[in-house]
């Protein structure tokens, strides 16, 4: 896998994912008991921490920003498990959160191999 390749699955991954997040509580399938705007403050704020450095292409953040994925995964995993109506809705959204992980690991580990970011153990004289 290339740089560039790994930077274009953590792009599609992130902003497919914060799209999908948009639409599915927005208009596929919204929460009866609960609001769009408490869903999107739910949901969303996760996604927009690490988008300055992820638009710069920082690997540091693309490497630290895989931890933010964690409630979309658990959440599509609970939703494949319990949720037979809904549970087209949780692979999308697993694909999405498993794309932009694959594509942020490989992208931080190849861009800092590039730039000389890589932590060394010291060799034992």
């Amino acid at each position: 896998m290339t740089t560039q390749i790994a930077r274009a699955l953590a792009l599609i991954g992130y902003f497919g994912l914060m799209l999908w997040v948009i639409l599915w509580h927005g208009f596929i399938s919204p929460s009866p008991h609960l609001s769009l705007t408490f869903m999107l403050i739910i949901w969303l704020p996760w996604l927009l921490i690490p988008i300055k450095g992820i638009l710069q292409g920082n690997p540091y953040t693309h490497a630290w920003s895989v931890y933010l994925l964690l409630p979309y995964f658990l959440h599509s995993g609970v939703l494949l498990w319990t949720d037979e109506g809904e549970r087209w809705l949780a692979i999308v959204e697993l694909v999405l959160a498993s794309t932009m992980f694959i594509g942020n690991m490989y992208y931080a580990k190849l861009r800092g191999r590039e730039l000389g970011l890589s932590i060394r153990r010291k060799k034992e004289v």
